[in-house]
């Protein structure tokens, strides 16, 4: 190695080591100690025109928060929305887009706004996290059903959606509606309960008639395991342009009604039940 006294008159040899050392895969720092070469612009020429090893270079998530920084100052943003975006320093964000023009200065009625609606964003994200925490909590919480624990939450299920008797209207056979996939799949868990055969059971859609109505019968059909060309007549509710529904888009899929056929020693025994259930809900009598 050529030494440190004289060593730059004897420039293109030296420019040959530093050449080879850098396509080893040595960076500039390891070149410089290998050579000492202790001036940076002789370093420079030395490695003119050799590119640094891959690496030396910066990673790619550095290029793409970069990247983002400047896509955001373009749209307006200010140094600090940046950096609470993204969670770099403002040095950093100040040396990637300081050849980029200012934003225009927002009214402080607007920059509130603004604030107030990143801050109700960030608490809208705990709350949302929190309340996922309470429901994953209460589900592990259930855990086993017992059959008698299944038999009372049907007859309650029951009692407060299914159809009623009444003493103007005597109607004892067992009539289920509801819109919600959940219940009618206990409902149903609570009939299998009961040794109720699913031949007994006939099932019919109820729904806006502006809705799809095929869709609506093929997802009840497939939930509770039935051929959809076996359904009843489907119940269609007119539709009135002067309401503005909000069971609209994809997800609606109007009411499935469950019909219990010979079920009227069963409905006497869900009243029964619910009979008992709020006698012993009661408070005993001192």
């Amino acid at each position: 190695m050529t030494t440190a006294i004289g060593k730059y008159a004897d420039f293109e040899s030296l420019r040959e080591q530093a050449v080879a050392l850098r396509r080893e895969g040595l960076s500039r720092r390891q070149i410089r100690d290998r050579l000492r070469v202790d001036n940076n612009d002789i370093l420079n020429r030395l490695l003119e025109g050799e590119p640094p090893p891959e690496w030396t270079k910066r990673p790619n998530a550095k290029d793409d928060l970069r990247a983002r920084a400047r896509e955001l100052r373009l749209q307006g943003m200010t140094y600090d929305q940046i950096q609470v975006e993204l969670g770099c320093s403002k040095s950093s964000i100040s040396l990637w887009v300081r050849d980029l023009p200012k934003p225009e200065r927002r009214d402080p009625g607007e920059q509130a706004r603004l604030a107030s609606a990143k801050r109700w964003e960030h608490e809208h994200a705990v709350r949302e996290a929190a309340r996922q925490r309470t429901k994953a909590a209460a589900r592990q919480e259930v855990g086993q059903l017992s059959d008698r624990e299944l038999f009372l939450i049907g007859v309650g299920l029951y009692w407060a959606e299914g159809a009623k008797d009444k003493p103007y209207a005597r109607r004892e056979s067992v009539l289920f509606v509801n819109s919600d996939p959940g219940m009618i799949t206990v409902f149903l868990a609570w009939l299998d309960l009961l040794k109720i055969d699913r031949e007994r059971l006939r099932f019919r859609v109820l729904i806006h008639e502006s809705a799809d109505v095929e869709g609506a019968k093929g997802y009840w059909a497939n939930l509770v395991g039935a051929d959809p060309t076996t359904f009843n007549k489907t119940t269609l509710k007119k539709h009135n342009p002067k309401t503005v529904r909000k069971n609209v888009g994809e997800t609606y899929r109007g009411c499935l009604v469950i019909n219990v056929l010979q079920s009227a020693d069963l409905y006497r025994r869900i009243e029964g039940a619910w009979c008992g259930i709020v006698g012993e809900a009661q408070p005993s009598a001192s």
